[in-house]
């Protein structure tokens, strides 16, 4: 198997090491520093590799996969948030850019020069946000609602024990131990993007600080996906046959990045923005 999230850890190229001025910061160039002490895939990471692991499990036919996955999946705290809305007049694609089909020869996305400061006067983040572009090119709302919960996987991991009663006792201990020892962190919005449309997502991080972004599809079309920063810069890019990225890097200041999802299947897909 091929795990697409595992290899888009952080693109390289066009980043360059940024240094502080003792007056004022230098915010040209990649938003992209050292990485931060201590840094380590976190609970976004593990969300995206559950759903990997849960399709291995179903394909093979193997309910100790789907177990594992479960368990997982299970392992982590996640809080569900809704998106505020993102000015569409602030969103430029570029004149060679006007639909979906150029983007998979581009390695770009769209950025808002015009965001407001990324950070409240209170030193809080302000939210994420997100607007939608493009017509739908069909009305087919897929074979998934959402990407596959813990319940769920739990359920499909019995389903497959059958009659096997060490498997199922198993399955019921590893249920009773749900939400214990929890790692939290994770926030999720869920978007529910139609075929041949783009969701472009404006998300403030604080510099200096360990910044993830997964983005988990529930499998029933090919999301093409980057990442940018204020300046355009490409932090992560993919566009080959899969609804899966991961992507993690520490930011030198405190500003905004820009995650662009284009649905390039035939149906919708029903997917997790997450972020630490």
């Amino acid at each position: 198997m091929s795990l697409k999230s595992l290899s888009l850890i952080l693109a390289t190229t066009a980043v360059a090491a940024l240094t502080l001025p003792a007056l004022a910061q230098d915010k040209s160039g990649a938003n992209v520093g050292a990485a931060a002490e201590g840094a380590a895939p976190g609970a976004a990471s593990t969300m995206g590799l559950t759903q990997e692991l849960y399709a291995l499990g179903v394909t093979q036919g193997d309910a100790v996969t789907v177990l594992a996955a479960a368990k997982l999946a299970a392992s982590v705290e996640v809080t569900s948030a809704e998106a505020a809305a993102l000015d569409p007049a602030k969103v430029t694609f570029g004149e060679e850019s006007a639909d979906q089909t150029t983007f998979r020869a581009r390695k770009a996305a769209p950025a808002a020069p015009a965001a407001p400061a990324p950070m409240m006067n209170d030193g809080s983040p302000r939210a994420v946000s997100k607007a939608t572009f493009f017509n739908a090119a069909n009305e087919d709302e897929g074979a998934a609602d959402a990407p596959v919960t813990a319940d769920a996987m739990f359920a499909k991991a019995k389903e497959m024990a059958a009659d096997d009663e060490a498997l199922l006792g198993l399955i019921d201990d590893a249920m009773a131990e749900t939400g214990r020892g929890r790692i939290g962190g994770a926030v999720e919005w869920l978007s529910r993007l139609p075929s041949g449309q783009t969701d472009v997502w404006e998300i403030p991080y604080y510099g200096n600080s360990y910044a993830e972004v997964a983005i988990v599809g529930d499998g029933d079309a090919n999301l093409d996906v980057a990442v940018t920063d204020e300046n355009g810069n490409v932090i992560c890019y993919d566009v080959s046959w899969s609804d899966k990225l991961y992507c993690d890097w520490t930011p030198a200041w405190d500003g905004y990045f820009y995650v662009t999802v284009q649905n390039m299947g035939g149906s919708r897909n029903s997917y997790y923005l997450m972020t630490n």
